[in-house]
């Protein structure tokens, strides 16, 4: 009981001695008080802000888009020479044949850019800006869209099954720094575009302007049975393509080495159609591209004539499945005129490919060429390839 007593008037002495310090304590002055609401007031809205601010990473990644490609190859090449003072070659190669990396932006309606780096060994080394480009879509307003960069211009189709590039993209394919302006309405399709090319007429004065143009029109559809794609092309001169316009500088450099001054007497006119069908599992491809006109050189001033390139390619692929993959086996004949040993007079080739993972192809291709010069040369190629 004495016990309890004690510490009973402990507390009691406790809690006076706590509340005559509370009594004497100043009370927090006006301002302290504002100063803290305003601190709380802060604080509460940095939190809000921070909830409510949006994902930069997150909206960025539903504008851009990556793409790519690797593709490994193994060729065998084997060429008999029709001449008999040349020997006859067997050559054989692993290349890292081509590295892409796209990147397509839409960073606001109406407005987007594309741009391509490629390497090819042996062609392409160090990586090359391939295209780059902006695009002006009209969309809802309009149905007509701009692309002004440095572009593929749209001479020429040319689609393939093969793991080697068609002799119609040999011939024809043209890469620019243009300014095109197209349509895409209820599958009528079209457009026109311009640009300096790299290769000028003998009598042109000022080499340095835009005088280089084509024209492509087309009609596309596609349904539960069938998807369909015909188009034909204009540009005004063809041997500013990458092909020929190459072929013609090692001409001008071999007649400048001989002491002679070999010239572009007049622009040649190239004319391109195709037709793309898929009917099923069947995919056919017929493609023409060539040159409208005789080609006129100058050599030393006097006027010298070739007859008009031609290139087409006829081919045929099937898709199936084999051991649960997704395979097409094809075949194309594809051929020239008046090329020369620039391309082959004839081609005949075939392919089977299948994807054996995700994102992953293994293809085999056999090719057969037969050149005006009788050269003869059989190509067999092999490719490990990734998509993304």
């Amino acid at each position: 009981m004495k016990q309890t007593t004690t510490v009973l008037l402990c507390l009691l002495i406790t809690l006076c001695t706590a509340t005559i310090a509370a009594a004497h304590r100043p009370a927090p002055s006006n301002e302290a008080l504002l100063e803290r609401i305003t601190l709380l007031e802060e604080k509460l809205a940095t939190q809000e802000e921070q909830q409510d601010a949006p994902d930069f990473l997150g909206a960025w990644s539903d504008k851009i888009t990556l793409s790519g490609a690797i593709e490994i190859e193994a060729c065998y090449e084997s060429i008999d020479y029709d001449d008999s003072a040349q020997s006859d070659e067997d050559n054989s190669d692993i290349t890292l044949a081509t590295v892409e990396l796209g990147v397509d932006v839409d960073l606001v309606k109406h407005v987007s850019g594309h741009i391509l780096l490629l390497w090819e060994e042996d062609d392409t080394e160090p990586m090359d800006v391939d295209e780059a480009f902006i695009t002006l879509n009209g969309e809802d307003v309009l149905p007509l869209y701009l692309t002004v960069g440095k572009m593929y211009v749209p001479f020429g189709d040319f689609s393939s099954n093969m793991i080697s590039d068609p002799l119609t993209l040999e011939l024809g394919e043209t890469r620019e720094s243009s300014a095109l302006v197209g349509f895409d309405i209820n599958g009528v399709y079209g457009s026109i575009y311009a640009f300096n090319g790299d290769i000028e007429e003998a009598d042109d004065d000022n080499d340095n302007h835009v005088d280089n143009f084509g024209v492509t029109v087309g009609y596309a559809v596609e349904n539960d049975s069938m998807t369909l794609d015909a188009g034909i092309c204009y540009i005004n001169n063809l041997l500013d393509s990458d092909g020929l316009s190459d072929s013609f500088d090692e001409s001008v450099e071999e007649a400048d080495e001989a002491g002679s001054v070999l010239e572009l007497n007049d622009y040649v006119g190239g004319f391109g159609a195709h037709i793309v069908a898929e009917l099923g599992s069947l995919n056919l491809i017929a493609e023409y591209v060539g040159a409208i006109d005789d080609i006129e050189y100058l050599v030393d001033g006097v006027k010298v004539e070739e007859d008009a390139i031609r290139s087409w390619n006829l081919e045929a692929g099937y898709t199936f499945e084999l051991l649960g993959k997704e395979t097409v086996v094809a075949a194309a004949y594809q051929g020239t005129d008046n090329a020369g040993d620039f391309l082959p007079e004839s081609r005949f080739v075939a392919c089977i490919g299948a994807g054996i993972f995700d994102y992953t192809s293994l293809a085999l291709e056999i090719a057969h060429d037969e050149y005006e010069t009788d050269d003869e040369a059989d190509i067999v190629t092999a490719q490990l390839a990734i998509e993304f």
